[in-house]
C-alpha cells in the first residue's frame, strides 16, 4: 500500500486519543467505535485537517480519566473509514502510519487533549512492510495455538499461517490480551524482530501462569 504522506507532511501538532490496552501500528488498522462528546469532536476536527491524523497513546497509569499522564510513545493514524450510527455514535478506522514520541502537551480550547510531537527516529514507520528473517514458524504456531486455547480465543488459522512476517506479528500485538504496559512494549519494539521476540516472551509467560508475578521483560 503506497503511502499518501510523507514525513514533512507530517504536522506537529496532533489530537492524541489516550485509550489504555489499544495498539495501533504502522500499516496496521484499528476499527474504533466512538461514542464521547469529546472524541466526537476530535473525529470531526480531524475530518477537517489534510492528513486526517490521530494519535492513539496510552496513560501511564492504565486509566482514561482526567488530566493523567500519557506514555511518551505513541503511533498516529489517518482516519480512513467513517461511517455514522442512527444514534449519532462513530465506527470509525485508522490505519497506522508513524509513531511518534510527545514532546508536549498543547493547552488549549478543544475537549480533546493535543500533543506536540517529534516524529524523528521512526523513518522505518514510514517505508516499506519488514520482514522478519529470524521468524521460526515452525515453534512459534505450536505455542501461539496454546495461548489461544488458554485465553479460549479464536482465530482462522489458515489466514494466520498464510500471513507474511508484518501483518502476522503486528495483527497479534494488537489483538491478544496482554496487559497496557505489554502492549506499550511492543508498540516500542525498534523492529519487527524485537517485536516479535517481545511477543513471543509474552506468549511464554502467559503459559508458564505468570511465573510468579516476575516481570517477563527484564
Amino acid at each position: 500500500m503506497p503511502h499518501m504522506i510523507s514525513k514533512s507532511d507530517l504536522p506537529e501538532t496532533i489530537p492524541v486519543f489516550p485509550l489504555p490496552g489499544a495498539l495501533l501500528l504502522p500499516r496496521s488498522r484499528l476499527p474504533l467505535h466512538i461514542f464521547e462528546p469529546r472524541y466526537l469532536a476530535m473525529i470531526e476536527d480531524a475530518m477537517k485537517t489534510p492528513t486526517r491524523l490521530i494519535g492513539m497513546i496510552q496513560p501511564r497509569n492504565g486509566k482514561m480519566d482526567g488530566d493523567k499522564k500519557l506514555h511518551a510513545i505513541g503511533c498516529a493514524g489517518r482516519l480512513t473509514a467513517f461511517s455514522e450510527t442512527e444514534d449519532g455514535r462513530y465506527m470509525i478506522t485508522l490505519s497506522g502510519l508513524s509513531r511518534f514520541r510527545v514532546k508536549e502537551e498543547v493547552e488549549g480550547f478543544t475537549p480533546y487533549r493535543r500533543c506536540k510531537v517529534s516524529w524523528d527516529g521512526f523513518d522505518r514507520d514510514l517505508g516499506a512492510t519488514e520482514h522478519d528473517p529470524g521468524l521460526d514458524r515452525a515453534s512459534f504456531f505450536p505455542a501461539l495455538r496454546s495461548f489461544f486455547e488458554a485465553e479460549e480465543l479464536r482465530t482462522d488459522w489458515e489466514s494466520l499461517e498464510e500471513a507474511e512476517d508484518e501483518l502476522l506479528i503486528n495483527s497479534l500485538s494488537m489483538l491478544c490480551p496482554f496487559e497496557p504496559e505489554d502492549k506499550q512494549a511492543l508498540l516500542e519494539a525498534p523492529s519487527l524482530e524485537t517485536r516479535r521476540e517481545t511477543l513471543v516472551t509474552l506468549i511464554q509467560f502467559a503459559l508458564r501462569g505468570g511465573a510468579g508475578g516476575e516481570d517477563p521483560l527484564q
